[in-house]
């Protein structure tokens, strides 16, 4: 994944994830979406890395919060 993909496929993670959690602070949720990115990305199937990050970071923000996200 090129520099230029990985950083589109995080804002669009980000944006995604801060509208469901639109309690939490941006930089919270880009900082977890690129820890999540970071654990995934040495993977050998690349393809469907935003979304497994997408998902890992919802369930911390979920965990990490106690309350649901807007659309769950």
């Amino acid at each position: 994944m090129t520099d230029d993909a990985k950083e589109s496929s995080i804002d669009q993670v980000v944006d995604r994830l801060a509208a469901r959690f639109p309690h939490v602070p941006r930089i919270h949720i880009a900082g977890i979406v690129g820890e999540e990115f970071d654990a995934l990305n040495e993977g050998r199937i690349r393809t469907y890395i935003p979304t497994l990050v997408e998902r890992g970071a919802r369930v911390r923000l979920k965990s990490e919060f106690g309350i649901s996200a807007a659309g769950d």
